[in-house]
């Protein structure tokens, strides 16, 4: 296993951000929705990318990999299984359970696993694609279902205890386009990885309106073709190398920036002193030599993302007063917090709330990574505080970051990958 050491440092430069793994996912699970052949590019070589590439392989596709594009082909083998072994380590592999039942009219997928930040249940998956004529049961760990006579179109509401499901969204939207009729889909998830998705999907000859907002139309297809996509960046990376950014007190230049996409964390960065330019899709950031303190409540897009409550809170364990986060999402997404307190942190918590008081310095400690974004954070503590920080269970920030050390390294962080 690998661990990072990481050392006080300052940054600067420029970096570009990488394709997004939450939009790249579902797009290769799209696939299973076409015998003809799609290329995808700007997609990251990540741990989670490959295991996708084998749950499609398992399920009859050839995937080549090159660069950063992808080529996925279909062969004679029609099998409708995507086993643990594959599924347990990613959620996202829970997606192409609505692209099977289209397109095969079966599917026996394994209930997922992932990063552990709290109860992630698939119900509105499950809700969603029986109101749409699927015949589903959870058998021996397993989500087993067929569709005979085809999946029929109808009105689906995603609204959920936490509010809408991404990843359900996405399910029940590609299994629509094959559907038989019209499909509505209330309350569904406007997160820019679902208009994405979208995009493609009409590339691919679905008839869809109203990606990314809460309300979308789908004509159901008798078929979908091949088709050509170029993956949007990943503004969870640009907002990791934004509280990198803060926190060291270092000014950087980023590269391939969606604006829309990151409006609440800009503006999050504002309130934080920081001063930003964007030029197309360039952002300068510059951040003040003390830095506000603010509250934050993650909500769902276009609210501030939960996926980067843990690395903003590092630049507020820096500030200059007491900030308080609000998971909304996830309330029990705060694993780091008992790593941060080892490195000199000042966090209470009390339920969905985070309680930080800035404090001027943080000191380097053996710390362990409880999950992708909690990793992230971790690094970036680790780039503020005094001493030697090592890093435990990184295997958990491959899954989401196309390679963040050398990124890191090239602006001038004192970072490095070494054997536990």
């Amino acid at each position: 296993m690998d661990k990072f050491v990481v050392y006080k440092s300052i940054l600067k430069g420029q970096v570009s951000a990488s394709g997004s793994k939450n939009s790249s996912l579902p797009i290769m699970a799209a696939t299973l929705l076409t015998d003809e052949t799609c290329v995808i590019h700007n997609v990251p070589d990540l741990s989670d990318v490959r295991t996708m590439a084998r749950i499609l392989e398992n399920l009859g596709k050839k995937i080549e990999f090159s660069g950063h594009t992808l080529r996925i082909h279909s062969r004679r083998q029609r099998n409708y299984v995507a086993p643990y072994r594959l599924v347990r380590t990613m959620r996202a592999s829970f997606c192409v359970l609505g692209p099977l039942l289209a397109k095969r009219k079966k599917a026996k997928v394994s209930l997922p696993g992932g990063c552990v930040i709290g109860s992630r249940p698939v119900d509105l998956h499950i809700k969603g694609l029986i109101q749409l004529g699927a015949h589903l049961i959870i058998e021996n760990g397993y989500c087993v279902g067929h569709t005979a006579a085809g999946l029929i179109g109808n009105h689906v509401f995603l609204g959920g205890h936490f509010g809408s499901s991404v990843l359900g969204t996405g399910n029940v939207l590609m299994a629509a386009t094959l559907a038989k009729g019209e499909t509505l889909i209330e309350y569904s998830a406007c997160e820019p990885e679902i208009a994405d998705l979208v995009s493609f999907l009409k590339k691919m000859g679905a008839d869809i309106q109203g990606g990314g907002t809460q309300l979308i139309k789908v004509k159901g297809k008798k078929e979908l073709h091949g088709a050509e996509h170029t993956v949007i960046p990943d503004r969870i990376e640009v907002g990791t190398l934004i509280a990198a950014s803060l926190a060291t007190r270092s000014p950087l230049t980023i590269k391939n920036v969606h604006p829309l996409h990151m409006t609440s964390v800009l503006e999050c960065a504002r309130r934080m002193g920081a001063q930003l330019r964007m030029k197309k899709n360039i952002l300068t950031i510059r951040p003040p030599r003390k830095l506000r303190p603010v509250n934050i409540t993650t909500l769902p897009f276009p609210g501030f993302p939960t996926d980067l409550q843990a690395q903003f809170m590092i630049p507020l364990c820096l500030a200059d007063g007491v900030s308080l986060i609000t998971e909304k999402i996830f309330p029990d997404r705060f694993m780091h917090v008992a790593e941060l307190q080892r490195m000199g942190a000042k966090i209470s918590r009390s339920g969905p709330y985070a309680i930080i008081e800035g404090t001027r310095s943080m000191y380097g400690a053996e710390v362990m990574a409880s999950d992708l974004r909690a990793s992230a954070a971790l690094v970036i503590a680790g780039l503020v505080s005094q001493g030697k920080t090592e890093i435990l269970r990184i295997y958990h920030l491959d899954r989401g970051y196309y390679k963040l050390e050398e990124k890191l390294r090239q602006l001038g962080a004192r970072i490095n990958r070494e054997k536990q």
